[in-house]
């Protein structure tokens, strides 16, 4: 079994897809329209497992409850977020900080609908 990807409501699909693409540089994979009329986006970094953006017009905006925050990797974290809250405007809620258990350089932003997102920068 494995991972294959995580689904989630967004509010303005443009505005996510860029913070996403453009900001995080992950890239757009694949895009769909369901039964229901929903807009379907998928983006993924250089692995298989994809996040899955969906959105409704006249769907209510989203409400993150019992979701923390999903990890991406990334080279460097303080240069990372650095970019990232000046380009975006995002809230950097905790970090850059060193975890010792996760054997990694962290912080924690949220993207344009308040999801948590972890910037994970392995230790070698």
């Amino acid at each position: 079994m494995d991972v294959i990807h995580s689904a989630v409501w967004v509010s303005d699909i443009d505005e996510t897809l860029a913070f996403y693409t453009d900001a995080l540089d992950l890239e757009k994979t694949r895009e769909f329209e369901s039964g229901e009329g929903a807009r379907n986006v998928f983006v993924a970094g250089e692995g298989d497992t994809e996040i899955q953006f969906k959105y409704l017009p006249d769907r209510d905006a989203p409400e993150p409850a019992g979701y923390d925050h999903v990890a991406i990797a990334v080279e460097d974290t303080d240069a990372t977020v650095e970019r990232l809250v000046a380009e975006t405007d995002c809230t950097l809620n905790r970090g850059p900080l060193d975890s010792e258990g996760a054997n990694a350089r962290v912080a924690f932003i949220e993207d344009p609908d308040g999801y948590g997102i972890e910037l994970v920068e392995e230790f070698d």
